[in-house]
C-alpha cells in the first residue's frame, strides 16, 4: 500500500512542479529561475510544517505520512535541477549569479522550513498577571 500511495503522490507532485515552472517562466527576473526557487521554498515550507503536524497525530497512518513527505514533496522538490541550473551559469562564467542563486535557495529554503515549523506550533496565548 505505501508503494502505490509514494507512487501516486509522486506522480501529482512532479505534476505540480512542472505547472509551476511553466506559470512562473525564468525569463521574469532576467534569466533568474524563479519556478526552482519557488518549489524548493513552498516545499521546504511545506515539509517542516507536515513534520509537525503529523508528529502531533500519531493515529494518522504512515503510508498517509510517508506519501506526502516521501512522495509529492520529495518528487514536487528539485535539487539537481538547482544543481544543473548552477552549473550551467558556472559553464557561462557567471560565477557570481550561480554563487547568489545557491545563497539564495539554501538560506531561503531554511527561512522557508522555519516559518512552516512555526506556522504549525499551536497558539500560545499569554496570561495576564
Amino acid at each position: 500500500m505505501v508503494y502505490l500511495a509514494v507512487g501516486a503522490a509522486g506522480m501529482i507532485g512532479a505534476l505540480v512542479r512542472y505547472v509551476v515552472g511553466l506559470v512562473v517562466p525564468a525569463a521574469w527576473l532576467g534569466g533568474v529561475p524563479l519556478g526552482t526557487l519557488l518549489v524548493n521554498w513552498t516545499g521546504s515550507f511545506l515539509l517542516s510544517w507536515l513534520t509537525v503536524v503529523f508528529t502531533r497525530r500519531p493515529s494518522w497512518p504512515s503510508w498517509l505520512k510517508t506519501a506526502a513527505t516521501t512522495g509529492f514533496i520529495g518528487s514536487y522538490t528539485t535539487f539537481s535541477t538547482l544543481s544543473v541550473e548552477c552549473v550551467e551559469w558556472m559553464e557561462q562564467g557567471r560565477f557570481g549569479m550561480a554563487a547568489v542563486y545557491i545563497a539564495a535557495s539554501l538560506f531561503g529554503g531554511l527561512l522557508a522550513s522555519w516559518a512552516g515549523y512555526a506556522a504549525a506550533q499551536p497558539e500560545r496565548k499569554e496570561g495576564i498577571g
